[in-house]
């Protein structure tokens, strides 16, 4: 028995010794510096979370490595999610803006067309650019890039399938997965997506032509924002959501309301309180079927084009995680604890791929907070303080607690606002829709939550998360000075309105 034992563990020893040989021999055809042998760290996931946890382990001095499927880094963010789709929006709301705004600026245009092809030529060239980007950071902090797919085979040693054929297997003191999320499929069934005329988010930024009609079922952020660009672009857009009201988790209430009048106004229908039910393709066009979300009588909406907005999934297929004993909860997000360690020991995880908002810049700190757990035994990311933005026009964004969460939690609070209408750079911009909304604790005056609807919301919205992270008080952010005439009076104005009263308002 102990001979058998003996041969099995030489075997082993000779196929690790194999594989490192080749593996040294693929990183050296590609000018990677690594020498065979166990890395101090393994990241699978080339996303925001998985590429930034990559070069900060190597930035701490720790021999890493990123494997990574598909081919180009970024993730589903930058290939064909985050990115793409801020291309678009960029671009359509120009095309919006030169039909419909330019000549109340004194602007004369004539001859104005669509050049889709263009258009999304230009989504291209922003992509490929920031992905060659990152692959140049990760050459320039020696983070060793594998392109594979990957497969645990022991918690420490992983198969990698090549893209560029055969297979080899990497060996880790520390793994990360983040491995990210895909589009979830249409509850129930009943909705196949092709890509053409029903399409996921990926498949609406490839439409090749202006739908005349589209439904986009789903009214949370990613719905609304590409329904944005094709209402912008000429389409007549319906979104069908099965709440009593938009914009997703954690959007304030009275900021969704007033943001759904603002989408209205410039042409998109809603049919809240309602579900869709199957859809048929037929004669070129899609019939959905619909009730009311409590039952009632259905009702078909004709369509050329449908995207299917209904969130996304963790990824986590092909990982063996079962063989390595990687718990997963009912919703198939890989459980980790305050630390981000899985149930598996030396593996971490973060992303989309476990708890929390699925968003870019919330796996980025995850994936800095992973490494130095990893390397100092000492990490810390603030759920409390990340930001959300749609990035329509204009655009909403929030941080921290909304008005429904504290009254329903029983906490004493005031609230500030500030309208765009009364700013002087918004007034001189002719861009004055939306508010400032600053909640406060009635006690303490430390800022508890800010909501804010209206032009470069994404980018005020820094200074709330700022105030959160530090515990600020509204009189804290009133009496820092501000640029004038800047958005970010709002901001100031907002805070002065909280605990006191403000000047231009």
């Amino acid at each position: 028995m102990l001979t058998v034992q003996r041969a099995a563990q030489r075997n082993a020893a000779r196929r690790m010794r194999e594989a490192n040989m080749l593996l040294a021999r693929w990183q050296a055809s590609r000018g990677m510096a690594s020498e065979p042998g166990p890395y101090d760290a393994v990241i699978i996931g080339g996303g925001p979370g998985g590429y930034v946890a990559a070069i900060k382990a190597a930035q701490h001095g720790l021999k890493t490595a990123c494997i990574e499927k598909r081919g180009s880094l970024g993730g589903t963010c930058l290939n064909i999610g985050c990115i793409p789709s801020k291309a678009m929006l960029n671009n359509s709301h120009i095309y919006h803006q030169t039909l419909h705004d330019l000549k109340r600026r004194g602007i004369d245009v004539k001859d104005v067309s669509l050049n889709l092809p263009q258009m999304l030529k230009a989504k291209e060239e922003s992509v490929v650019g920031l992905t060659k980007g990152v692959e140049f950071l990760f050459k320039q902090n020696k983070v060793d890039y594998i392109k594979g797919r990957a497969s645990f085979v022991t918690p420490n040693r992983i198969a990698v399938q090549l893209n560029d054929g055969g297979e080899t297997e990497v060996e880790a003191k520390n793994v990360i997965i983040a491995t990210g999320s895909e589009v979830a499929p249409f509850p129930g069934g009943g909705i196949e997506i092709d890509e053409e005329q029903i399409v996921s988010s990926t498949g609406a930024l490839e439409l090749k032509k202006v739908p005349e009609k589209m439904v986009v079922i789903g009214g949370g952020v990613i719905g609304l924002e590409l329904g944005s660009v094709w209402s912008r672009l000429g389409a007549q857009v319906t979104v069908v959501e099965f709440l009593g009201g938009i914009g997703g988790v954690g959007i304030d209430e009275e900021i969704a309301k007033q943001f759904q009048r603002s989408l209205q106004k410039q042409g998109v229908k809603f049919m809240l309180n309602t579900k869709v039910l199957s859809a048929e393709k037929k004669d070129g066009k899609v019939f959905l079927k619909t009730e009311a979300a409590n039952g009632g009588k259905e009702e078909t909406l004709e369509a050329d084009a449908v995207l299917v907005s209904v969130g996304r999934r963790p990824y986590t297929k092909g990982l063996n995680l079962e063989k390595i004993g990687v718990e997963v909860d009912n919703k198939g997000r890989i459980v980790i604890d305050d630390q981000f360690n899985t149930t598996a020991q030396g593996i971490k995880c973060i992303g989309d791929v476990t708890f929390g908002p699925m968003l870019a810049h919330k796996a980025e700190e995850e994936g800095i907070a992973a490494v130095e757990f990893i390397k100092s035994g000492h990490g810390h990311v603030n759920y409390h303080a990340i930001p959300s933005v749609i990035y329509t026009h204009p655009e909403v964004a929030w941080v921290g607690k909304t008005e429904q969460e504290l009254k329903a939690a029983g906490v004493q609070y005031k609230i500030g606002k500030f309208p765009f209408t009364a700013n002087s750079r918004a007034k001189t911009n002719l861009d004055m829709e939306g508010q400032v909304k600053i909640i406060i604790e009635k006690e303490t005056d430390r800022v508890l939550g800010a909501h804010i609807m209206g032009p470069n919301a994404g980018e005020m919205i820094a200074e709330a998360v700022l105030a959160i992270e530090y515990g600020a008080s509204a009189e804290d952010i009133a009496r820092t000075c501000h640029a004038h005439p800047t958005l970010s009076e709002a901001f100031k104005e907002a805070a002065m309105a909280a605990y006191d009263k403000p000047i231009h308002c």
